[in-house]
């Protein structure tokens, strides 16, 4: 890609750029969706003992998810911020954001790997851990977080190099991790016969070839922002909007570590290990739908936040038109493929029929309202994408903390059957959270773009 690459951003149609952008994106997600889920695959089918070790390695998702969550506070928080720049012609700024995150990345992984080395066990305990599950969740744990500055590198840096439109290297990067750990696992949890401690050896392994080569492309000749040592000093005056940017994506991927709890907690409580190993493919299942929802938002960031910087409204609305119409169709026919047919997902991980059956049935209650993801996240992000942190900030506590969480609690109080009320809770405040989004944005969306076109036809 040659240093002009990136005023394609402003001048090449709309639909096409978005095409080019978000298909690698949407690439990259997808096998990082079997990156994330391959493990609980070959976990799940281990001989005799699969049921309880996939619900122990279950347990671990809050931990995973919240050590991407703090990958995404930098890098979904820095990268819009580097676009807009970029969209200014202002290359100087934008590479003191890249330098500043970069630095924080690695302040984080420090604090969250001792952390979670020290509070492990106990974490695992509040989480619901039985006795049972509880030595599958520690093995795999353990080895796990040691990995946290890789996931932290490749995660969070990997949206800078997505940001500059470089969508194919941003690809590359999940490709060449999820290729390795898909390869490494049935070595070592079979051949070599480590069960899970196998498991999250490949995972880490992969993540830090993935973070080696983030850090190669993004300190080489090709790139259009270059990580500087001289960048590297943190800055309040940069780091401040980068956290109150990140902020809505962070708390997206952060509640997602404290709804695994209230599930796992709740379900513990009304249905014991086999109805925590069923949210454990619920979780997988949910995952297959917003990972891919995850990577048109990716292809479209950088279109609306360069096009925002530079005043050119009208494209920022053709390729939200664009995002929101893609985003809708995926999600209807995934949500029909599992209204339909619930065991079809469900068996790829279930290895015995009571687990296999159980999650059959809890899938169609957890996504009955799983077409309504795509309103949420294509108008969520792009509030993200113009920089807009408060209302993204809001959007992203609504459906979770507002909503999710307390109905997890409160609707088993109103059904004689406490495991349905709990999986009915998921449902009920997406469709409350969609509409709300939906109904702001429609209020503040052109709004927004209207100011931002009046302060660039007035500077």
């Amino acid at each position: 890609m040659n240093p002009n690459e990136s005023n394609k951003l402003g001048t090449e149609s709309v639909g096409r750029l978005l095409f080019e952008l978000a298909l690698p994106a949407i690439t990259a997600q997808v096998i990082n969706m079997l990156y994330n889920i391959v493990d609980r695959i070959y976990i799940g089918h281990i001989s005799g003992i699969g049921s309880l070790a996939l619900t122990g390695v279950g347990l671990c998702f809050p931990v995973i998810i919240l050590i991407s969550a703090f990958s995404c506070l930098i890098g979904m928080g820095g990268a819009p911020q580097a676009s807009i720049r970029m969209g200014e012609k202002n290359i100087k700024e934008a590479e003191h954001i890249l330098g500043n995150c970069f630095s924080i990345l690695i302040i984080m992984a420090a604090i969250l790997t001792g952390f979670f080395l020290a509070f492990g066990q106990t974490l695992l305990q509040l989480f619901g851990a039985s006795s049972d599950t509880l030595p599958y969740a520690m093995s795999y744990l353990n080895i796990y977080v040691i990995g946290t500055l890789f996931v932290m590198i490749s995660l969070g840096l990997n949206s800078f190099i997505s940001a500059q439109g470089f969508a194919k290297i941003s690809m590359a990067t999940v490709i060449i991790g999820a290729v390795i750990n898909i390869i490494l696992d049935p070595v070592f949890i079979f051949l070599f016969h480590m069960g899970v401690q196998g498991a999250a050896l490949a995972t880490i392994i992969s993540q830090g070839i993935s973070a080696l080569w983030v850090l190669k492309f993004l300190t080489g000749s090709k790139t259009l922002l270059k990580i500087r040592f001289k960048n590297m000093k943190l800055s309040k005056r940069i780091l401040l909007p980068v956290f109150a940017l990140g902020m809505s994506p962070f708390i997206m991927q952060s509640t997602e570590s404290l709804l695994s709890i209230c599930f796992n907690t709740s379900l513990q409580k009304y249905g014991g290990d086999l109805a925590v190993g069923s949210m454990t493919i619920l979780a997988s299942c949910m995952q297959i739908l917003s990972l891919p929802l995850s990577g048109l938002t990716q292809g479209a960031q950088p279109i609306i936040s360069y096009n925002y910087g530079a005043g050119n409204t009208e494209r920022v609305r053709r390729t939200f038109r664009l995002l929101l119409t893609a985003s809708l169709t995926f999600t209807v026919l995934y949500w029909l493929l599992n209204m339909i047919a619930p065991g079809l997902i469900v068996g790829i991980f279930a290895g015995e029929e009571e687990l296999k059956q159980m999650a059959s049935w809890a899938l169609r209650i957890y996504l009955a309202a799983g077409f309504m993801m795509g309103i949420q996240m294509s108008c969520q992000q792009t509030f993200v994408a113009i920089g807009q942190a408060k209302i993204s900030l809001f959007l992203a506590l609504l459906r979770k903390i507002f909503l999710l969480i307390p109905l997890i609690y409160i609707l088993p109080n109103f059904f004689a059957d406490k495991v349905f009320a709990v999986f009915l809770a998921e449902p009920i405040s997406d469709f409350i959270a969609a509409s709300t989004t939906f109904i702001l944005f429609k209020l503040r969306f052109n709004k927004v773009l209207n100011v931002r076109e009046k302060i660039v036809n007035n500077s």
